[in-house]
């Protein structure tokens, strides 16, 4: 394979899984960019069930599509060419650039989808090339790069990184304690020709003063050789996670918040960056709920999206958080479900396929919902993938964009005067008035909150039921803070890490 351009390649590589690749991946990009580069994201493999659907209808992972957007790009699946999305049960659906091509299980992934692994990321990396032969390819690894148990069968760091020639950075994260052995644990583990790739270290998330860390830097660079090049703080702002793990880190610290919104954390929760622009709502605070958790009385409940709907379903029932929820409603509460969550706000559901992952037996029978909406929900085998820009018929009827991801095609069962189409398209969504002003609402629409002028409709309409002033609905969508965002994060990377030594030839 020829170079991808005159630019050589970078790498951002960590000692290990949620060091901070993806933002600090993100991050270059956007300084390369203001550099008057065209840098090209791009991670080889990565599993998540946090996904974006591009422009062609393929599945990529979000990470990836936020780098994309930071590099000022259109995200497409060529920067993901493999997204394994877990199931839960040591199985996963194997995403090839964008297209569903089978289930694999940890036990025999490396033995049977290594080599066709491989080929995909060959097609990945051509596809960019030929998008942009001037571009400088910015790769992201996967967990830690010294698996040892697993290094043989590297899809996506050191094998891509030697393949490419890359020159790569390595990230520790200080918050998570140990960073001396992390960074120099890693570099034991690398052979004799992987060492010499490793061109700059990287501390990120630094509390404090950072000259309190200058004698810990030159201690690693005089026991590995290996240039510190910056140490990151740790940022206040709310940046997107990085994995479902990284929920659990979420602490509600909005102690002026006017509006609760509790989340359920289902066990396979997927599309979470759904919450990003409420996250980002100042006078919006939200709060995780686990199965076994009490609900309380929120403002809202939101039931995001499921990977297994009917087993997270289960979970909610026998944890008797399903039962919290009905008596939630009944009192007036006001519940969202996203593709998932609507899914179980239905009266039933059917899954003959076992796409689910229930065994075959138990697929065949029909689920019970909460039964809070008046709808049947089958999964067929074929999946709905695509980008939408539609109309929406409440509070009042304007034009919203999203992205679909689900194997249920929802009906309508009873079409009694509370209940109504949510959309004009017929089957994506319905809102019922319910008891009192609460309202139940589901959509198989992801990323419904990224519309600003209708999520702040929706917060007002809670807002209302509080008695509290409505809010500007001149709010621009979220894609405007979210690159705020980038831009903030690019801003400290460029004050406190010198990327010079990588780039310049």
């Amino acid at each position: 394979m020829n170079k991808i351009s005159s630019y050589p390649p970078l790498m951002v590589l960590g000692t290990s899984s949620g060091v901070g690749k993806s933002l600090m991946a993100a991050a270059i990009c956007r300084v390369l960019l203001r550099r008057g580069e065209a840098p090209l994201p791009f991670k080889g493999q990565n599993m998540s069930n946090n996904a974006w659907v591009d422009e062609s209808g393929g599945e990529m992972a979000y990470s990836q599509a936020l780098q994309a957007w930071a590099s000022g790009l259109e995200p497409k699946c060529a920067m993901n060419p493999i997204l394994l999305k877990p199931k839960g049960d040591s199985t996963s659906e194997v995403i090839h650039l964008g297209q569903s091509v089978g289930i694999a299980s940890a036990q025999t992934y490396y033995k049977n989808w290594f080599k066709p692994g491989w080929i995909a990321i060959r097609k990945g990396l051509k596809e960019l090339q030929d998008s942009n032969d001037l571009g400088r390819l910015v790769l992201e690894g996967a967990g830690s790069p010294v698996e040892v148990n697993l290094q043989h069968r590297d899809l996506t760091n050191l094998r891509l990184a030697r393949f490419l020639n890359a020159r790569c950075l390595l990230v520790a994260d200080i918050e998570r304690g140990g960073v001396f052995a992390q960074i120099v644990g890693t570099l034991a583990l690398l052979t004799p020709t992987e060492r010499p790739l490793i061109k700059g270290l990287l501390i990120n998330r630094f509390r404090g003063s950072r000259e309190l860390f200058d004698s810990g830097k030159r201690w690693l660079e005089e026991e590995t050789g290996i240039p510190v090049l910056g140490v990151m703080p740790f940022l206040k702002e709310v940046f997107p996670p990085e994995d479902s793990l990284d929920l659990l880190e979420r602490k509600a610290v909005k102690a002026n918040s006017e509006i609760e919104i509790a989340v359920l954390k289902l066990p396979s929760i997927s599309n979470f960056s759904d919450l990003d622009p409420l996250e980002a709502e100042p006078t919006v605070k939200l709060i995780w709920i686990e199965p076994g958790q009490n609900l309380g009385e929120p403002d809202a409940l939101i039931i995001p999206g499921s990977k297994q709907t009917l087993i997270d379903l289960e979970k909610l029932n026998n944890s008797g958080l399903s039962q919290q929820i009905k008596v939630y409603a009944k009192k007036g509460g006001n519940i969202f479900g996203i593709c998932g969550g609507l899914q179980m706000l239905g009266r039933s559901l059917n899954d003959p396929y076992a796409i689910e992952g229930l065994v075959s037996e138990n697929s065949k029978k029909a689920s019970l919902g909460l039964d809070l909406l008046p709808i049947h929900t089958n999964f067929a085998e074929s999946k709905s993938v695509i980008q939408s820009q539609l109309r929406i018929n409440w509070p009042e009827k304007v034009s919203v964009v999203g992205f679909e991801i689900h194997h249920g095609k929802s009906i309508l069962i009873d079409n009694n005067k509370k209940i109504k189409q949510l959309f004009e398209q017929p089957d994506l969504g319905w809102i019922l008035n319910s008891y009192g002003s609460g309202k139940i609402i589901g959509t198989y629409l992801h990323g419904i909150f990224d519309n600003g002028y209708w999520r702040r409709k929706w917060i007002n309409d809670l807002r209302k039921q509080k008695a509290l002033p409505e809010l500007s609905t001149n709010e621009p969508n979220h894609s405007e803070k979210r690159n705020a965002l980038i831009d903030l994060l690019a801003d400290s990377l460029e004050e406190y890490v010198d990327l010079n030594p990588l780039i310049e030839e």
